[in-house]
């Protein structure tokens, strides 16, 4: 399958700007998810649940749903004692994306999400390359057996682990889009460059159909890694996923500062940055999804903004960006996208 033949491709060639979806994590929290549950378990278990989460996305306008397959590897679901059942929850997954995305009243994108292993490929742990190729397309043969139409392999660190992810990709026959998460000091935990995404995995089967980042550690943040990304190829599809505003602790529980005026504003400055494929990442429901498909339907493309421009519309940066000094320690990562 050639980069250009496929329904991500043939959408984005159609409409210019593609709206993805929102938060898996957040939303399904909000519904009654325990931490420390996997939700792929919800597949199976609460159908309905997952059923209404990618609908409240269609309806917020979302162009692109990401399955809830986010932690679907043998090496996450065996954290649940399920990674022999890999093949039937990717596949599950998939499904009811699918069922929804074929009901909306315009073409509706069914990607595979598909995060890191969790674990450290060698020589920094002890994950073989070949073993990560085979974790990740056993996961996506379930998620292509129940219809995802491109794999999204997201929230990345190492650049080693997208190839992996690339090489099953292609091994599954499927396009495959990939995006990191510029977390610390504004690269990858395992020091990845928001520039250099686009080699990262160029050579693997067509290359990807887009390069991107997500989550990370705020709006005005990934849109600096947008900026980066952008000036180092100007003609990529890029995608950008961030998150809801700053994550604030309130007892136990995690808030997102973002509002739905914000976060389209994002939308907009994420355009106006080069983004191709814009969505939300943790904290972002459907109300400030509606919120950013409205801006974007309605937006007149501006002059390509500037961190100030960024700061003062957003707010300021929680991180250094890549370009500045030495890489800070690691911070902690959350688990699963959203």
């Amino acid at each position: 399958m050639t980069a250009a033949a496929n329904p991500l491709s043939d959408l984005l060639q159609k409409k210019g700007v593609l709206l993805a979806d929102g938060a898996t994590g957040t939303s399904l929290f909000a519904m009654g998810l325990e931490a420390g549950e996997a939700p792929e378990l919800w597949n199976e278990a609460k159908p309905e649940n997952i059923t209404k989460l990618h609908q409240d996305f269609v309806d917020a306008g979302a162009d692109i749903i990401l399955t809830n397959s986010f932690g679907g590897t043998r090496h996450r679901l065996k954290l649940h004692h399920a990674q022999d059942r890999v093949h039937a929850l990717n596949k599950r997954a998939a499904e009811i994306a699918r069922a929804v995305a074929d009901k909306a009243p315009r073409k509706v994108i069914t990607a595979g999400s598909v995060g890191p292993t969790g674990e450290l490929l060698i020589p920094l742990g002890a994950l073989s390359y070949e073993d990560a190729v085979e974790a990740f397309a056993e996961q996506m043969e379930g998620l292509k057996a129940g219809g995802a139409e491109v794999l999204w392999i997201e929230t990345m660190s190492s650049a080693d682990e997208i190839r992996a992810a690339a090489e099953a990709a292609v091994r599954v026959g499927l396009p495959y889009v990939y995006t990191g998460s510029f977390d610390t000091a504004g690269k990858t935990m395992m020091g990845l460059h928001p520039r250099d995404i686009h080699a990262v995995a160029k050579d693997i089967g067509d290359g990807p159909v887009a390069v991107g980042a997500n989550c990370g550690v705020g709006a005005s943040d990934i849109l600096s890694s947008l900026l980066d990304m952008t000036e180092a190829d100007p003609n990529a599809t890029v995608v950008v996923k961030g998150n809801c505003g700053i994550p604030e602790f309130r007892g136990s529980e995690i808030f997102y500062s973002g509002t739905p005026p914000l976060m389209a504003d994002y939308a907009r400055l994420a355009r106006d940055a080069g983004a191709k494929i814009i969505g939300g990442c943790c904290g972002t429901s459907c109300n400030h999804l509606a919120a950013m498909r409205e801006a974007l339907d309605s937006h007149t493309p501006g002059p390509r903004p500037t961190l100030d421009t960024i700061v003062e519309r957003i707010g300021p940066l929680r991180n250094k960006t890549a370009n500045e000094g030495p890489t800070a320690a690691p911070r902690e990562r959350r688990g699963r996208r959203g």
